[in-house]
């Protein structure tokens, strides 16, 4: 999907994703700009920078999971961040710069897992090896350290082999050493401060400690995922991977800055909680979104080429309180639309990851069968609206609530249940959920 079109970019969103389309359009063609850009020769690719985007719409409506799902499609590093977490400055709290190193960290992973992929069937003929030799110990000459020589070892090692591929050995248990994660006592009085310079206490003073391992009795097959792993570790070139992750970091990274309308001055009258220097914050953001060099303890990282996405409701102030600079960092907007009650029957039936299907696979593990009728979906969708309107209007999360709350009965008699076909239809939605609709006390707390 790296070099796909912004036209099968969409259909891929329309998999998981109902309505939007004009947010999915602007950021499958900033997408498909970035494949654009790597094809261009000469100095005028380092002039072109992406054109970041600032979506408008009310909570649950699909924001997060639109940037997410596009990152996930492309193998792109992305981190998801809220602005209101940030601090100006000065400050005590995160700085702007650590959205910078979370991304690093990411990219990190990332490219990490594909070079385990590479080297994953080395490691596991290491990892064999290392077994069978745990199964199969070199003997010895009592009371000594010298070696003995067995002529029938190399047969012996070899049907264990083949034991060992068939699945003969699976409950047999072998001692392993294994490395202790458990972070240095001083981790844990690291400050924010040390985070915001790049510095990380463990990576600058863990050589002083000795790695402490722990011997451990484990089954074959588990000491085989373990030793494969660890090989898997030694044959991976670390700073082809930091070089690589740096890179796609800086050219293919995508920052998801959620609650932007939270750091403009004003507004949110009554809602209380700390107020400090929204627009300090946003002259701390500037800078990152622009172009600026940051600091990781894997290195520089040149943010001109990540792609900023920004969110927010904006349902107490506007687009045009952001500072005029920032503003015109984000060229552009799309507003997304409210859910309504036919987006919630498509939310609830159409998407491959839908909340039925969801709560089939899940109750299907205890062989109940959850059979979903269309006037019981469409009954649950009309309800879920219902309760948004009277109530905050929390969007599409409305549905995992009232779902959470249809189906409780059967999720916790579902082992015990004789009958283990459950119907919902319009009726079956009626008996569970119009109690609490009617009675307004439960239907606040509740739903």
């Amino acid at each position: 999907m790296e070099s796909a079109t912004p036209r099968q970019l969409v259909a891929e969103l329309d998999r998981y994703i109902v309505g939007q389309h004009a947010a999915k359009r602007a950021v499958s063609i900033a997408l498909r700009n970035r494949w654009r850009r790597q094809q261009v020769t000469g100095p005028l690719k380092d002039e072109i920078t992406p054109k970041n985007i600032l979506m408008i719409g009310p909570t649950g409506c699909g924001k997060t999971e639109i940037a997410r799902r596009l990152a996930k499609l492309v193998k792109a590093p992305f981190v998801k961040v809220e602005a209101s977490k940030f601090t100006e400055v000065g400050y005590v709290g995160r700085d702007v710069e650590s959205m910078i190193r979370d991304l690093v960290e990411v990219a990190i992973k990332l490219v990490e897992a594909e070079y385990m992929v590479r080297v994953e069937d080395r490691g596991r003929v290491a990892a064999e090896e290392r077994v069978l030799d745990r199964l199969l110990p070199e003997p010895t000459r009592a009371g000594y350290e010298e070696k003995v020589v067995d002529p029938n070892r190399a047969a012996t090692r070899e049907k264990l082999r083949k034991l060992l591929h068939e699945g003969h050995l699976d409950d047999r248990e072998i001692e392993i050493e294994q490395s202790e994660t458990k972070a240095p006592m001083f981790d844990m009085l690291q400050g924010a401060g040390l985070d915001q310079m790049g510095v990380n206490m463990k990576d600058a003073f863990g050589h002083l400690f000795p790695k402490k391992t722990k011997r451990r009795r484990v089954k074959v097959p588990e000491a085989l995922e373990i030793m494969a792993r660890e090989e898997g570790e030694r044959l991976i070139d670390r700073d082809a991977v930091t070089q690589e992750a740096l890179e796609r970091a800086q050219q293919h990274g995508i920052i998801f800055l959620d609650e932007i309308d939270k750091v403009v001055g004003g507004g949110r009258e009554g809602r209380g909680g700390p107020d400090v220097s929204r627009e300090g914050v946003q002259r701390d953001l500037l800078p990152i979104v622009e172009g600026s060099t940051v600091n990781t303890k894997y290195g520089m990282v040149k943010t001109d080429h990540i792609l900023f996405i920004a969110a927010g409701a904006f349902h107490m102030t506007k687009v045009n309180d952001l500072i005029p600079e920032l503003q015109g960092r984000f060229p552009i907007r799309v507003e997304l639309e409210s859910l309504t009650q036919e987006d919630f029957v498509r939310i609830l039936s159409e998407p491959e990851n839908s909340l039925v299907r969801q709560y089939q696979a899940l109750l299907a593990t205890e062989l109940v069968h959850l059979e979903f009728q269309p006037d019981g979906i469409r009954r649950l969708a009309a309800l879920a609206f219902e309760v948004n309107e009277r109530n905050e209007n929390i969007g599409a999360r409305r549905l995992h609530t009232v779902m959470e709350r249809l189906l409780d009965k059967v999720s916790f008699e579902g082992p015990d249940l004789e009958n283990k076909v459950v119907v919902v239809n319009e009726a079956f939605v009626d008996d569970s959920l119009m109690g609490i609709i009617q009675d307004r006390r439960l239907e606040n707390y509740i739903l």
